[in-house]
């Protein structure tokens, strides 16, 4: 059984968790989003626990998807992705996870492949990565742009004074927090520097 502790106005789901899956996705999600979140959860195989934070308190509505029956919610309204992490993610509670996703509900995941991804991070010793983005539109951050040439960047051109020293981030060693994939190694690490007290954690 897998058990996530109960905070006050949380709803906890306990799974039994029989597959003994090797990697942990969480989504931070309202209904809202609920197809764009379905069309993500596809692109993860039965090696993978699916972990939904609900913001907006609605959590019975996602059975419309047979996935979401053995997926675990956890709701508590108005809060972020981070404040769930903080709370929930504790690296004893998801130490038996080789890697642990967090991600955001509105991604686009077309091209996506999340056992490739697997097999890249551990070639290339990642431990906090993220998948890059095939899109020709600006973006905030060049380094998340995906280089058809190369399996993994560390590195790349910014704009005009976007980076002093083109060995740091956001030019080199930069994951963006949108989609960040933690090994657990490095998740027990992040996870003591998490801080969610400010007010711009709270979801209006």
């Amino acid at each position: 059984m897998f058990l996530l502790c109960c905070v006050t106005n949380c709803f906890c789901d306990i799974q039994d968790l029989s597959l003994k899956q090797k990697y942990l996705v969480t989504f931070t999600v309202g209904y809202k989003q609920r197809e764009n979140v379905n069309a993500a959860v596809q692109k993860f195989s039965e090696n993978f626990t699916i972990l939904l934070f609900h913001y907006d308190g609605r959590t019975s509505e996602w059975d419309e998807f047979e996935w979401s029956k053995r997926a675990i919610h956890v709701s508590t309204r108005k809060q972020t992705k981070w404040w769930y992490a903080k709370r929930f993610l504790h690296p004893d509670i998801v130490a038996p996870y080789e890697y642990i996703f967090v991600w955001d509900e509105d991604l686009a995941v077309e091209h996506f492949d999340a056992e490739e991804y697997i097999k890249l991070a551990k070639k290339h010793g990642l431990e906090i990565s993220q998948p890059a983005l095939d899109t020709e539109k600006e973006i905030a951050w060049r380094m998340t742009r995906r280089k058809g040439d190369v399996e993994v960047h560390k590195e790349t051109e910014e704009r005009p004074d976007y980076c002093p020293d083109p060995h740091l981030p956001p030019c080199a060693a930069f994951v963006e927090i949108m989609a960040p994939v933690f090994s657990r190694k490095a998740w027990r690490c992040v996870w003591h520097m998490i801080q969610v007290h400010s007010p711009l954690n709270y979801k209006s």
